[in-house]
């Protein structure tokens, strides 16, 4: 269902976004063998940068917070809820008039791929440790130095 928020705009850094009142996603993050893991979403080829890996995410609705967008949109692209994750801190990318928040957080209990259910926006997920990443969504890549340190 489309949002009043739906829509594309450009900020005063000339780029062009999805989202008419900013955007945001959910960073999940896990301990593994050789430092952090991250979950990342493998964009469908027909969206913005499709084909990339990044965060589960997208337009904030009128009013909704960058949690509770990150969250919902979580819960439509792999099927996670509110239940599933511990928020933490979060992370503006400020393009000056369009902000994108990363929510970080962690998995509440073990949550594994397989057990996900993908909607037509995502064809595939994964845990990845910082040091193997696949081909990054940019506005993720550009993100990351600024994540990073928030993951330990």
């Amino acid at each position: 269902m489309r949002s009043l928020t739906d829509g594309w705009t450009t900020c005063a850094l000339g780029h062009r976004h999805w989202g008419l009142a900013g955007a945001a996603g959910l960073l999940l993050h896990r301990p593994g063998g050789t430092g952090p893991e991250v979950l990342l979403q493998l964009r469908v080829e027909w969206s913005h940068h499709g084909g990339t890996w990044g965060t589960p995410g997208g337009a904030l609705h009128p009013r909704e917070s960058p949690a509770d967008g990150a969250l919902r949109e979580a819960g439509e692209e792999l099927g996670l809820r509110r239940a599933d994750v511990v928020l933490g801190r979060e992370s503006v990318d400020d393009h000056g008039g369009w902000r994108y928040t990363t929510v970080l957080a962690t998995p509440a209990g073990p949550l594994e791929p397989a057990d996900l259910a993908l909607n037509e926006e995502s064809v595939g997920v994964g845990w990845f440790g910082l040091d193997d990443l696949p081909e990054l969504h940019p506005g993720f890549a550009a993100s990351l130095p600024v994540l990073r340190p928030l993951l330990t």
